[in-house]
């Protein structure tokens, strides 16, 4: 068992920007994409991010392994189950609307421990924020301490980002025709969506099947902002696992609970 001395969080975010503002805001707007066998889209700055970051983290931490989106199932799924370290990325979460000119997208690093995610850093290049978190330390939005609040908010006056398309379809159905609260959005970037709610920007959250790195940095970032999450059945979110994991977020505490009781009622 191999003993982790964290990496210096500045550089880890030093890093992130550097790549996002050489790599992905040149793009914006102005590559084309294809599409990759799970029908998700790949572009350029999906590919370069990649490589950049997977080379400096290589250099630099050569002991810790490295998972990311791009890679071949079969690697990903070695990595997952093998390594004691390892990085996970997501160089572009938010793909579809990067293609589309849509500005909401962002890169994302999480490092685990022996099962545990240590280090989390979600980076949204257009707004300029970052949002890092460390283990038992805290969350900060570009150096600001987050600290997830109660609302106020009754779940019937509720602001919700809701991907309904990946959510068994009785629910769906059942959120479509008796929504409990009085808005709902679906920003198209997971990553975004978690770091969002650690910083109390909107009420509710649910995700019907994230993968790995839709989720590893934002588990890290809400937990530690004091933010509410599980999945449909209850367990705890973050697994070291390539299976989709749903996801129910609150920064509330009494509005998780009211709006974990409306998706499981029967």
């Amino acid at each position: 068992m191999l003993t982790l001395k964290l990496p210096d969080r500045s550089f880890i975010e030093r890093l992130l920007i550097n790549v996002a503002t050489e790599e992905i805001l040149p793009r914006f707007c102005t590559t084309g994409y294809e599409i990759k066998q799970d029908g998700s889209l790949l572009t350029e700055a999906d590919l370069a991010t990649d490589q950049r970051i997977y080379q400096v983290l290589k250099e630099k931490w050569p002991d810790i392994a490295f998972l990311s989106e791009e890679m071949p199932l079969a690697e990903q799924e070695e990595k997952v189950a093998t390594a004691e370290q390892l990085w996970c990325l997501d160089p572009v979460d938010g793909t579809s609307n990067f293609a589309a000119g849509i500005p909401l997208f962002a890169t994302s690093l999480a490092l685990f421990n022996q099962g545990e995610v240590v280090m989390a850093f979600t980076y949204d290049p257009l707004r300029k924020e970052m949002f890092s978190a460390e283990k038992d330390q805290g969350a900060w939005l570009n150096g600001k301490r987050l600290c997830c609040q109660p609302s106020g908010f009754k779940l019937e006056d509720a602001i919700a980002i809701v991907d309904l398309k990946r959510l068994p379809p009785p629910l769906a159905q059942r959120i479509l025709l008796h929504p409990p609260y009085k808005s709902q959005r679906n920003l198209g970037s997971c990553v975004l969506e978690w770091a969002w709610m650690a910083a109390n920007r909107g009420h509710l959250y649910l995700h019907g099947g994230m993968k790995l790195w839709d989720l590893a940095a934002g588990t890290l970032l809400l937990s530690e902002a004091g933010g509410y999450a599980s999945t449909l059945d209850g367990e705890v979110v973050f697994k070291t696992s390539m299976q989709p994991r749903s996801v129910v977020i609150s920064p509330d505490q009494e509005l998780f609970k009211q709006w974990y009781h409306y998706l499981t009622q029967h």
